[in-house]
């Protein structure tokens, strides 16, 4: 029992501390931006047609799921390519993203830049030479006919906006104006007061992170104190223990009853701080989910994942794209998590990075189902061609372990 609720409050603290102080940092910026701009980087997307592609891979670059999905809304407009939407879900790497730049930054350098360079190189291609669109098309008619209007067809005409379809009301969008915003006299301001104190939380989370970071990555004993082992394992743990407690009951006191969806804009900087604490409160949800799947399967049953990725071979890559299939960011945050733990080769890290689509995936499955397996089909062949060619010349190339590369 003892070992459980250490692996319990380890996986709280380690989560909270190395991963979601980050990930509240970036969530905060992107909001900043968008509230700043108050919707000029989507105007500039739409207006530069041939650089649409590579605005969208850069879009799906940015850690979490914001940026690409605040694109899949201007392809239903009719703004924006099919091979946009194809570069922009195949660079995302959505919350998974943040695990592995809080624990391996180098590993993800080379696979978020190997992802964006094939996401980009086939949004480009599905545009000019249209990669048997029509095929695929017709593939996907056969298996789903109730599917609404077409996976992308323009590329028949070269670089374009996507022809407009009517889909018979005005065109959909991902944001979401107003949340339940329940009241209640003991739960609405406890939920205000809970979202100060995790920004606290988050602020001595990142100086904590960071000087972590900085000691190399060091083992950091369960504590109480002022000491940094001290103040280590408190801020984690409260700070883990806000996030489930906004994620479960606070966002829907504060106006953010839902998650893991991109705004257009903001109305104040405290709705872009809720915005960003709330968002970064699901990330954390899952990381713990993960790490404690993992921890508490290798303790249980002395499970050694690494062995069997070993034993996998060019399997483990094209199982990793497979995996990337799954709409949402729960299975991917787990397996960067696995990969953070040594347990996965680096080929598949990268062929889970070009293959899968975070929650960018849901606003385009809501109104093109078509379009949005067309998509995922041609994000999932270039991360098996990628992840394949890495696993074979990878190590013996470049000289570099494949399992642990990066990994602080």
């Amino acid at each position: 029992m003892n070992e459980l609720l250490t692996v319990l409050l380890e996986s709280l603290r380690d989560g909270y501390v190395q991963v979601s102080a980050f990930v509240a940092i970036t969530v905060l910026a992107f909001g900043l931006i968008q509230y700043r701009t108050d919707g000029a980087l989507l105007a500039a997307i739409e207006d530069n047609e041939r650089l649409q592609v590579l605005f969208g891979g850069l879009l799906g670059l940015t850690p979490g799921c914001g940026g690409a999905i605040i694109v899949m809304p201007l392809y239903v407009r009719g703004t924006v390519s099919f091979g946009t939407v194809v570069a922009t879900l195949g660079a995302t790497a959505g919350d998974s993203a943040f695990v592995i730049l809080a624990l391996a930054p180098e590993a993800a350098l080379y696979a978020y830049a190997i992802a964006f360079a094939a996401s980009v190189a086939t949004g480009y291609l599905v545009d000019s030479v249209g990669l048997g669109v029509s095929r695929v098309d017709a593939a996907v008619a056969r298996l789903s006919p109730n599917a609404t209007t077409d996976g992308g067809t323009v590329v028949n005409g070269g670089v374009g906006p996507n022809p407009a379809h009517d889909y018979g009301g005005p065109a959909p969008t991902h944001a979401h104006e107003t949340g339940p915003d329940r009241r209640s006299r003991v739960l609405t301001p406890l939920s205000h007061l809970a979202h100060v104190l995790w920004w606290v939380a988050a602020v001595a989370g990142l100086v904590l992170g960071s000087l972590y970071l900085f000691r190399g990555g060091p083992e950091v004993p369960l504590a109480t104190g002022l000491g940094f082992d001290g103040l280590f394992t408190v801020v984690g743990i409260a700070g883990a223990l806000l996030s489930l407690y906004l994620y479960v009951v606070g966002r829907h006191y504060v106006g953010e009853g839902e998650i893991a969806r991109a705004r257009d804009s903001f109305k104040s900087i405290y709705d872009t701080l809720t915005h960003a604490a709330m968002e970064t409160s699901f990330v954390t949800v899952w990381v713990l989910v993960a790490f404690l799947v993992y921890e508490y399967a290798v303790l249980l049953t002395g499970l050694n994942v690494a062995a069997l990725a070993s034993t996998a071979g060019v399997l483990a890559p094209i199982g990793a794209a497979v995996v990337g299939l799954i709409p949402g960011c729960g299975p991917q945050i787990l397996l960067a998590s696995v990969y953070a733990e040594g347990g996965l080769p680096f080929s598949a890290l990268t062929a889970n990075a070009i293959a899968q689509d975070g929650d960018a995936l849901f606003p385009l499955l809501a109104v093109d189902a078509k379009a949005a397996v067309v998509a995922s089909i041609y994000n999932f062949l270039p991360a098996v061609i990628v992840g394949v060619a890495l696993h074979l010349l990878w190590a013996p190339v470049f000289g570099m372990a494949e399992f642990g590369f990066g990994v602080l």
